[in-house]
Order: structure tokens, then sequence, then C-alpha cells
């Protein structure tokens, strides 16, 4: 097989790639299956990034193909030697200004959208935004509901079409909390506290998991997000608040070593265990869960 057959067949193969890329041949995908509003305007972004990528891409793989055929070395080649020729300013008019014209396009796209997708910026809704704690525990989440006065252990309840602000922190090493169907991920750090705000517009049951590496089990850091009517997650929520038990400083300091947990609820916590999570390394509060317990 020779250079020449090689080359082609490189091409089209890499066209072939290409076009599986596109079409997004999984319908495991679920970046690509919104059912939010954040995640929906990030998809777009993307598929407005890859088509506007492909505009480029694509003829230029087209155009090595025809170049590797029509240039082939061999008595049956046709085309014109002009060993002389050196320039054309339609030529370069053409490879260097499409280029430039995508790639402008394109920053004032992603500029625009990822201002607009601003994790912190409240999302325009006629509903009160329910804030919900997260704190990233080795190997585990814990979900703290402030106004409900319950907390979850890797299970995500939230009404369908309601804001919800996500408090996120860490207790451990650094994590990233990400629910692909609703939005992008975001870092869950000791000692600091991210916002970021989603919303479910379809009820149903979505992934969620944590996205940065964190030691031995971090694959089994991934949790359900149930996304209900407002008369069902009040329902669950009054449900934990009668049957489930309570969550002691003791217990979180226990629930915070490292290990691997199954779901659990708890009808209470200790006051202003977020703030306290996220403040224990601070100079000025190094005693303070201590303090608290004791008290």
């Amino acid at each position: 097989m020779n250079l020449t057959k090689v080359s082609k067949r490189m091409a089209i193969l890499s066209m072939l790639v290409l076009l599986i890329v596109i079409t997004g041949c999984s319908s495991k995908m679920t970046v690509l299956d919104p059912k939010g509003p954040i995640a929906e305007q990030q998809r777009d972004l993307m598929l407005i990034s890859l088509v506007l990528c492909c505009i480029v891409i694509i003829p230029v793989l087209i155009l090595a193909a025809i170049i590797v055929w029509r240039y082939r070395k061999g008595n049956e080649r046709k085309v014109a030697y002009t060993p002389e020729w050196e320039h054309s300013t339609k030529l370069e008019a053409i490879w260097w200004g499409i280029p430039i014209i995508i790639i402008l396009a394109l920053g004032v796209i992603t500029v625009q959208t990822t201002h607009t997708l601003e994790p912190s910026r409240p999302l325009q809704s006629e509903q009160k935004p329910l804030t919900i704690q997260v704190t990233s525990l080795n190997w585990k989440w814990l979900f703290q509901y402030p106004e409900q006065g319950i907390a979850t252990v890797n299970e995500l309840k939230i009404p369908q079409g309601v804001p919800i602000k996500f408090e996120i922190t860490a207790d451990s090493p650094m994590n990233s909390f990400w629910i692909p169907q609703l939005g992008g991920q975001i870092y869950a750090m000791s000692g600091m506290a991210m916002t970021l705000y989603l919303q479910a517009d379809v009820e149903g049951t979505y992934w969620g998991s944590g996205a940065n590496f964190t030691g031995t089990h971090f694959a089994d850091m991934f949790f359900d997000v149930h996304a209900t009517s407002k008369e069902e997650f009040d329902n669950w929520v009054e449900q934990i608040q009668r049957s489930s038990p309570a969550l002691t400083l003791q217990g979180y300091k226990e629930l915070a070593k490292p290990s691997v947990e199954t779901t659990q609820s708890f009808s209470s916590f200790p006051e202003d265990l977020f703030k306290m999570t996220v403040t224990k390394y601070a100079a000025s509060h190094d005693h303070e869960l201590s303090w608290k317990e004791e008290k």
C-alpha cells in the first residue's frame, strides 16, 4: 500500500470520526439533553461553537483529501506543474479572512453567554428560590435545607420549576459539584462558599456527581436528583421531619470521616453548621466546632 492510498484512507477516516461526533451517536450524552434553562443555554453554546468550528474544519479535511488525490505522483496526474507559483491574494484572503471572522463571532458569542450564565446570577422567575447548602465530604455529599431544617446524604430532591440556590463548600479535598442535565459543574472548596443557581423544568430523576478526583472512592460520589411537584416535595420534607433522626455535631464529625455512604436523611442539623464548615480552617474559628458542641 503506497503513501497516496494511506493518506486518502486517513482523510476518509477523519471525516467519518467527525461526522460521528457531530451527530452525537450516543443517547447517553446527558449534556446534550438539558432539563433546565442553564443547561439549555450551555448546550446551545456548545452546538454553536461546534458549527462555527466545522465551517473551518470540514473544508480543510475535504481539501486535504482533494490535494492528496489531485497532486498524487504518477503518470495519470493531469494537473499543471507550476513551480514558480508563490502567491494568490484571493486565496490568502479566503484562508485567513474566514477563520478570523469565525473566531471573532465565536468570541463575541462566548463572552455574552458566559456573562449571562454567571453561576451566582439569580434566575428570572416568579417563584422564590429554594436554598440548598451542599458540602463535599470524603466520599459523599451532604445536602442541608436551611429553610426546611432537614438534611440528606447522597440524595437531592427539588421542586420542579423552582430556582435552586446552591451554596457549595467542602469539608475535605476540593471537589466539583455537577448535575449535567441542569447545568455545568462548579468547584467545592474548603474555606469558600460558592453559589450556583440551577432549575429543573421537567420532573424526573437526574444524575449528579463529583467531577474532581479526590482519592480512592471518588467514583462513588454520585447522587440522584429528584425533580418533583411542589406538593410531593413538601410531603417528602414532612416525612423526613417526622421520622428521621437529628444530625448532631458529633454525628457530623463521624459523617465527615472518609467513608462510602448510602442515602441518609436527618430531621434537623446544628445551627450554622454550613457556616462553621466554611470557616473551620480560619484562624479565628479553630475551636468553633468543639466550642459549640460543649455548649
